[in-house]
């Protein structure tokens, strides 16, 4: 198996496998997850020591690496300088903060940081390699093929989950909260991943529109492709993920917008008149809605009401309520120690001592294990410092967008990558592990398509 090949198969077999294990969100995962996602970073190495740091194919790509390695170093840093200590009291630890200048990295727990650097840097070398070894833009088209079949084999799963009643994943195997879809722990989550798999899903049915080979609409790829696209969209109400359904909404406007007269012109090239194309379209659009209607109609209305209710509550105190709160208090933490945070993986720990809700029942505090806004969650644990080298590992590759054509799939890729970048203010999208692998592997995989859209032989010099 050639080294493009095999780069291909370890990026595709984890997406697959992470999505089926609970979205990487169960603790006993993460670890077989670090794993295999390792060997993506070994791999990176045999790429770079087999062809060499000066190689041409390596050039321009090198020098993403920069941020990421600049985070690890502050990470690893963090490590020598503990801000908690363990204390025990009547037998229970307890953890006590403990001073340390705002200057100095410091880490919450060695263990949980380079547990979470370590799973970063397996997910984000393995899709980093698409971009050093993958020469073919039909081994991209096969990575993002499989996902979608993925994504729509679990959409038909949760379907049937949520259809026959389940109260837990795996048909009750596994106990889990009301909010769990498929094999995800929480609908939210499942949103963001769908909305990244759809805009995979549009960018290779749109590629395909006119057939492989331009045999015909019919005759290719492009009508499965709206199968599955349609299955992906139906599960996102039914889930109940209502921002992410909004998010979908956007994405199939933006599909419709660019897409429409192209899908237009393969069914006319396929011998359909005029007239039937858009009668044949406008039928579609109403047996899909008409059949999301009656698959997911009850949880669009009960979740459409609990909105309106929000809403009402949120006019009522001049404000988004709990939230508010939250973010208030989130943003109180990092600006504690806003250079380099609390340490990665430290937010269920601290926000403990910066947390002001309480229950209005027995006035236990509220628990919070995430801000619920990836955004201010990354500047409270690594700071601006390290929130800015993982800006800065996304604005290196996009450089190589500019003034470049991008076609259907790397677009839809991108727009995918773009919905849920914004979705995480307001969400925590990237708190689980399938959306962060689902990200970069659209971010790096779309990067890589219109370089070599761009430049057949794969290099784009660094500008």
């Amino acid at each position: 198996m050639s080294l493009e090949r095999a780069v291909a198969a370890h990026v595709t077999l984890l997406l697959i496998g992470v999505s089926w294990a609970f979205g990487g969100n169960a603790d006993w995962v993460r670890t077989p997850i670090s794993v295999f996602a390792s060997v993506g970073f070994l791999a990176t190495l045999a790429i770079v020591a087999g062809r060499g740091p000066r190689s041409r194919i390596l050039r321009g790509t090198l020098h993403w690496v920069w941020p990421v390695a600049i985070l690890n170093v502050l990470v690893c840093a963090s490590c020598l300088t503990p801000g908690f200590r363990i204390v025990a009291t009547g037998g229970t630890p307890l953890m006590m903060p403990l001073w340390v200048p705002w200057w100095i990295p410091t880490v919450t727990s060695r263990a949980a940081a380079l547990h979470s650097l370590w799973l970063f840097d397996g997910i984000y070398f393995s899709c980093l390699n698409l971009a050093l070894a993958v020469r073919h833009r039909r081994t991209l088209r096969f990575v993002f093929g499989a996902a979608v079949a993925n994504a729509a084999a679990l959409a038909v799963f949760g379907t049937v989950q949520k259809l026959v009643g389940s109260t837990g994943i795996y048909f009750g195997a596994v106990d889990a909260p009301g909010l769990f879809f498929a094999s995800f722990v929480y609908d939210n989550h499942w949103g963001a991943f769908i909305i990244l798999m759809m805009g995979a899903c549009i960018g290779l049915t749109l590629g395909y529109a006119f057939g492989r080979r331009g045999e015909g609409f019919f005759k290719g790829p492009a009508a499965s492709g709206l199968v599955a696209a349609t299955l992906l969209a139906i599960s996102v109400p039914l889930s109940g993920a209502r921002a992410c359904t909004f998010l979908l909404g956007l994405m199939v406007a933006v599909a419709l917008a660019r897409g429409g007269p192209r899908i237009s012109a393969a069914l006319i090239a396929s011998g359909i008149p005029r007239a039937g194309v858009f009668a044949g379209m406008a039928a579609a659009a109403i047996i899909a809605c008409a059949g999301a209607w009656l698959v997911a109609g009850d949880t669009i209305e009960a979740r459409a009401l609990k909105t309106r209710e929000q809403v009402s509550e949120m006019w009522v105190h001049r404000g988004i309520g709990s939230r508010t709160i939250l973010y208030r208090d989130t943003w109180r933490m990092a600006k504690e120690r806003i250079v380099f945070g609390w340490g990665m993986g430290s937010f269920p720990t601290v926000f403990g001592l910066y947390n002001t809700q309480e229950s209005k029942i027995d006035r236990i505090p509220v628990v919070y294990h995430d801000a619920h806004s990836d955004w201010l969650q990354s500047v409270a644990e690594i700071g601006l410092a390290g929130t800015a080298m993982i800006a800065a590992a996304v604005l290196l590759p996009a450089r190589s967008l500019r003034r470049s054509r991008i076609s259907a799939l790397p677009f839809f890729l991108l727009v995918g990558c773009v919905l849920t970048g914004a979705y995480a203010w307001v969400e925590f999208p990237f708190g689980n592990v399938a959306v962060v692998l689902a990200w970069w592997l659209s971010f790096l995989g779309a990067v890589q398509y219109v370089r070599l859209t761009a430049h057949p032989d794969g290099v784009q010099h660094s500008p």
